[in-house]
């Protein structure tokens, strides 16, 4: 039998009033009230969980042994566009998921940023500020005061809402982490200090904290001032290893994977064979203190998805909808085996039972007498027919980034009336990131900067940053030679030093002749298509054109109870879909992903509405209920 640690006993006891969190004056580990203290975090996103099931994801982590919730805030989720901030409005409001830790007898580690990386778009950064050509991200105010000015304003935002909530107000945070990883991406102990020092001129003194690679912050040196250290990937030997460079101040395991993400087109979901049984076992036997990335990952809704550039490579790697992350709570909240297994161990060394392990949330039924369940959509409306305006500057010389119309996300249309045609091939190799082109209202092909793995992709003529055949001059009228680009922009790189990521076109488009002749086209007008919750909800059931890609289909979900459930969207090719308003994500037939998650919150008992829209399929497919991700 495992030997029970005695210093663990207080780990369970909750935040009930106000406490002095603080480090051991050697250095040795972090202490609450003068007496040492265990900090055993499972990572939380409330921006990828529903706000009704943020009670449920906490008290999941807490049956595993947990005694502490870290949790990321995305920049990005609560100043869409610049000067307007939302921390109130369904689960953007971090003060209510904080009181909720809170009230389960949990701790906090509150992980702001600026800059998160989480796969998530851009990081967490707001992708308005890509609108300056030159801008500077991650760094000081000399070096881009704009980038610092915005910071500056968030972090302002931030302090009224934080300050109640530290252990000396009688709130859960623990620590507050300065910026994140930043010793990936550069050297600049200046631009952490002022980060730091933002938070102390607002009354937050600290306890604050950094994280970082062991190697990465031995080259760069991206601690702070009397802040702890923790590790990405960090173990018990590290943890020895950075107690040794630097003695002074206490240092955990701030990052400990239990899977690992998965970007479109791998052959399969990514981290499914990790155990960390051994490593558990060590930080627990050595009272180490470690947090979970991910204890419960979630669903990156809507457009939020990041992506990487493969280093080797350079190749564009955009990440799926689901962040299940092969976590111990799965994406609908699931305790999986892994769970068991890790809370067997953690539970062997505590002298205080755990909470029993919370219920599931229902599901709803995906067979019945006939099989599996399966909705017909119906083909409801055209993309073409529910175009707004050019903008009023129509004419521009080039395409330009979607930042640059003042649009984050979805689509924009490019359109150019060609004075001359003939055959030949369309450049727009660096499109960011997938086009669908049309001369009149004929498809003629795709570009995507994804590559696509041959054998699962169907033959739509999708190219990989090459150029685009177009047909003979005598297949399209004169009256039709108007050429359509339709770019969808995927997620903004969210890691290293590709990050100023924006979408659209990005450079100059040319028109190669079968002449020989090569023509940069110039005058082009623009359409934005965000396809936020307005545009849908104001989506006329039109489609003068049903043999044009582009289109929406409209199927009924109707059930007696509400639950959750999944759309296997793998008879579709690529797009997104909607419940009842609430966009659930892209789909993509490349995978590895071909469900998606609809939490129960988001339904109805009666008829809901499934509205989906895919850039190539002309006929309705059947969409079957399933009640896992895989």
């Amino acid at each position: 039998m495992k030997k029970r640690a005695s210093t663990q006993e207080a780990n369970t006891a909750g935040p009930d009033g106000p406490h002095v969190f603080s480090f051991a004056a050697n250095g040795d580990g972090f202490l609450l009230d003068g007496k040492p203290f265990q900090i055993r975090s499972g990572e939380l996103h409330p921006a990828r969980i529903p706000v009704e099931y943020w009670r449920h994801r906490i008290q999941m982590a807490k049956a595993m042994g947990m005694n502490t919730i870290a949790l990321y805030v995305m920049w990005n989720y609560h100043e869409l566009t610049e000067g307007t901030f939302d921390f109130y409005t369904d689960n953007r409001d971090i003060g209510a998921f904080i009181r909720l830790c809170q009230a389960e007898n949990m701790w906090v580690l509150f992980r702001p940023g600026p800059y998160v990386c989480a796969e998530w778009d851009l990081g967490g950064i707001p992708s308005w500020l890509l609108k300056h050509t030159d801008i500077r991200l991650r760094t000081d105010r000399a070096t881009d005061p704009r980038y610092m000015r915005a910071v500056e304003r968030y972090i302002n935002e931030l302090l009224p809402r934080v300050k109640p909530w530290m252990t000396e107000s009688g709130g859960p945070i623990l620590m507050i982490q300065i910026e994140n990883e930043f010793g990936s991406f550069d050297s600049n102990s200046a631009y952490l200090e002022e980060i730091r020092q933002l938070w102390i001129r607002g009354g937050i003194h600290g306890p604050f904290y950094t994280e970082d690679g062991l190697v990465q912050l031995q080259q760069n040196h991206s601690n702070v001032a009397g802040g702890a250290i923790a590790l990405s990937n960090g173990n018990a030997a590290q943890i020895e290893a950075v107690r040794k460079a630097f003695p002074s101040v206490p240092a955990m395991a701030g990052e400990v994977y239990p899977g690992w993400l998965t970007h479109w087109g791998e052959r399969a979901f990514q981290g499914t064979s990790v155990d960390l049984s051994a490593t558990l076992d060590e930080l627990m036997r050595k009272n180490l203190s470690f947090n979970l990335y991910v204890i419960h990952g979630g669903t990156s809704f809507g457009f939020y998805a990041g992506a990487n550039v493969d280093a080797d490579s350079g190749e564009y790697q955009p990440d799926i909808t689901s962040y299940d992350y092969a976590a111990p709570v799965s994406e609908q909240g699931v305790a999986t085996e892994r769970y068991m297994q890790y809370r067997s161990i953690i539970a062997g060394y505590l002298s205080t039972p755990l909470p029993p392990v919370p219920l599931p949330i229902e599901t709803i039924p995906v067979t019945d007498a006939t099989g599996t369940r399966r909705l017909m959509p119906q083909r409801y409306a055209s993309i073409w027919d529910n175009l707004p305006a050019a903008l009023p500057s129509a004419q521009t010389t080039h395409p330009r980034p979607f930042e640059m119309y003042g649009q984050a996300f979805g689509f924009v249309l490019y359109r150019k009336r060609l004075a001359r045609y003939e055959s030949g091939s369309l450049d727009i190799a660096n499109v960011h990131d997938y086009a669908t082109v049309f001369i009149g209202d004929q498809y003629v092909g795709g570009v995507s900067r994804t590559r696509m793995p041959e054998e699962r992709a169907l033959p739509l003529k999708v190219v990989h940053r090459e150029p685009v055949a177009l047909p003979g001059a005598s297949s399209v009228p004169d009256d039709a030679r108007v050429l359509e680009i339709l770019v969808e922009g995927m997620g903004r790189v969210n890691y290293g030093h590709s990050m100023i990521d924006r979408k659209g076109i990005i450079d100059p488009v040319v028109l190669h002749h079968a002449s020989g002749a090569r023509e940069v086209l110039t005058g082009w007008e623009v359409v934005l298509l965000p396809m936020d919750e307005s545009f849908v909800e104001n989506l006329r059931p039109l489609c003068s054109k049903p043999d044009r890609a582009g289109l929406f289909f409209m199927a009924t979900l109707s059930i007696d109870a509400i639950g959750d459930v999944y759309f296997d969207m793998s008879e579709w090719t690529k797009g997104i879909v909607w419940i009842n308003g609430h966009n659930l994500g892209r789909y993509w037939n490349i995978g590895p992903q071909m469900r998606l998650y609809c939490p129960a919150p988001w339904l109805k008992p009666g008829d809901n509405t499934v509205l989906i829209f895919d850039l190539h399929q002309l006929d309705a497919k059947p969409v079957s209920l399933a009640s896992t991700l895989s």
